[in-house]
């Protein structure tokens, strides 16, 4: 809550409309601009208010009574909401507010210092980055021109399947794939792999808050043992120290109750640590306060027992094997080998919102 005495805010609202992307597509959504803050609302039961791209955003200020009365005030249909939720920022972990909390797992490197990761780094973390350089890796960072984007659409072409699940920026036309590459380019760095003339991996990071996120990271599967993923990485943390950047961001460690990912695997092989952060729910409704209750607004991976979910996830890439004419296969790395993946099928951060299920 607001601190003793602080003075009343000004609370500028604003109708306004933000694009979002599914991944596939891109569509056009209603917002509420609370003090330059947009905010959308999501989900049907209930329906949650959250942040537009509050990963992303280099937020000047925080005023969540002014969000939570704006939206109590709301009445059209698109954007009343049962729940706001919003998070706090790393490096604060601390809770600042009083509103309901649960404490979001975060997977972070601390980049104050790349000698300090790269000692803790395994040694098999260390032999892949030596490894790609001597397969003759380069590692750089590149603008976002019409050549880049040439290479990208060539990347995504390079498997139907990833993580089990059809990859949704495969075959994806020269514009969708620009568009997609498009929002926060003003705070972004391209770190690209490049074997020859060939783009192996791309690693998308967009500055906010004196700390680093991972939008994007798409090492080339049928490129593996060139170890493109371990090499954008070091790359990531280098520069994260030049620029004074206290953590690179790479989603959530941990998704719900599930335990073991080969995802997971990655970022603990690669130096990222868990962080609680403190995400905020705040009833808007009777019956959002009921679904706080509950517990609902966790979703099914908030709920289910870890053992539900890995089944769930194992018959999700059998499935996927099954679908996919082994013929449209990169490699015979695409194919669902849990110990290959462990380090090799990373899905782009972001454009699908770094998803686990």
């Amino acid at each position: 809550m607001l601190p003793t005495g602080a003075p009343e805010q000004v609370c500028a609202v604003v109708k306004a409309s933000v694009e979002v992307s599914d991944g596939r597509d891109w569509s056009v959504v209603p917002a509420l601009s609370v003090n330059g803050t947009n905010i959308i609302v999501t989900g049907r039961w209930p329906r949650t208010a959250h942040i537009h791209d509050e990963q992303w955003l280099e937020r000047k200020a925080e005023t969540p009574e002014s969000w939570i009365g704006a939206l109590r005030a709301e009445q059209s249909a698109a954007l009343r909401a049962d729940i706001f939720t919003f998070g706090q920022i790393l490096p604060a972990t601390s809770p600042k507010y009083s509103y309901r909390t649960d404490m979001e797992s975060i997977a972070a490197v601390r980049t104050a210092s790349f000698h300090d990761w790269w000692e803790k780094l395994p040694q098999v973390s260390r032999k892949n980055v030596r490894r790609s350089q001597k397969r003759g890796v380069e590692v750089m960072v590149k603008p976002l021109d019409d050549n880049l984007v040439a290479d990208i659409v060539e990347l995504n072409k390079d498997s139907p399947v990833r993580q089990g699940k059809k990859f949704v920026h495969y075959g994806k036309t020269f514009e969708q794939t620009k568009k997609d590459q498009m929002p926060h380019l003003e705070r972004s760095d391209f770190i690209c792999a490049y074997s020859g003339r060939e783009l192996v991996g791309l690693l998308k990071i967009v500055y906010a808050n004196g700390t680093a996120s991972i939008l994007t990271f798409l090492p080339k599967t049928s490129q593996y043992d060139k170890r493109p993923a371990n090499a954008l990485i070091a790359k990531a943390v280098e520069i994260c120290e030049q620029r004074g950047v206290s953590h690179l961001i790479y989603g959530k460690f941990r998704y719900g109750k599930k335990n073991q990912s080969s995802l997971l695997e990655f970022k603990q092989r690669n130096g990222f640590e868990e962080f609680l952060v403190p995400r905020y729910y705040v009833p808007l409704t009777a019956w959002g306060a009921f679904c706080l209750r509950l517990n609902l607004h966790r979703g099914l991976i908030g709920l289910l027992p870890s053992g539900v979910i890995r089944a769930g996830v194992s018959l999700r890439s059998v499935w996927g094997s099954i679908a996919t004419p082994q013929g449209r296969c990169s490699s015979m790395l695409e194919q669902p080998n849990r110990l290959r993946q462990m380090e090799r099928s990373i899905p782009p951060a972001g454009s699908n919102q770094d998803q686990e299920a």
